[in-house]
């Protein structure tokens, strides 16, 4: 795969190997914000992702809670286009601070990611774009590649488990940073 510079804007053309399907982990892609990078606009992404004429499937995987936002969340998603798999989130009980339970949240869609790619597989794709770093794919990253899949993962500066970075060949690997304009805007300073 050849990844051609636009030397204008700084941004990386991806030249796909045939039919592509598209798997987003959300909560990873929104972590990646959370950790001090700037938050990629859901917008952006689908308008980006759509001008690949290659692009079959753009699936985005997010957890299901009864807060509002999340609600609001998946809404938008699926009314920009998005293809959106879900399921319940998980509270796990991660310690007690002064007599009272603390909860995580969890939702992982490891396996629904790969039943997916199952499917895609049976359908004939050639290339996968992955928006995670998680190091948990590196086996099925190894075999999307033994099987001559095109395989590209996205991941957030200092987000690429180290599973993944290991992988030399055939796989992929393009910070989010280098993708062009699926970041939100910078707020614009009101000094004058």
């Amino acid at each position: 795969m050849k990844i051609n510079q636009n030397m204008k804007k700084f941004q990386k053309t991806l030249e796909l190997k045939g039919k592509t399907a598209v798997l987003i982990d959300w909560a990873n892609v929104h972590g990646w914000a959370e950790l001090g990078h700037s938050e990629v606009n859901l917008k952006k992404l689908f308008k980006y992702l759509r001008g690949y004429k290659k692009i079959k499937a753009i699936n985005l995987y997010f957890g299901k809670d009864t807060h509002p936002k999340s609600k609001k969340f998946l809404g938008e998603a699926k009314k920009i286009g998005f293809k959106v798999i879900t399921k319940p989130v998980k509270y796990i009980k991660v310690a007690v601070f002064q007599n009272k339970p603390i909860f995580r949240r969890k939702c992982d869609f490891d396996m629904e990611i790969c039943i997916d790619i199952h499917k895609h597989l049976s359908q004939n794709y050639d290339s996968f774009i992955f928006f995670s770093g998680d190091g948990d794919f590196e086996p099925l990253y190894r075999l999307l590649i033994e099987r001559h899949k095109q395989v590209i993962v996205i991941y957030g500066q200092g987000h690429l488990g180290r599973e993944i970075y290991s992988i030399k060949q055939g796989l992929y690997k393009l910070d989010i940073n280098k993708l062009g304009s699926v970041k939100n805007d910078p707020p614009v300073s009101r000094r004058a």
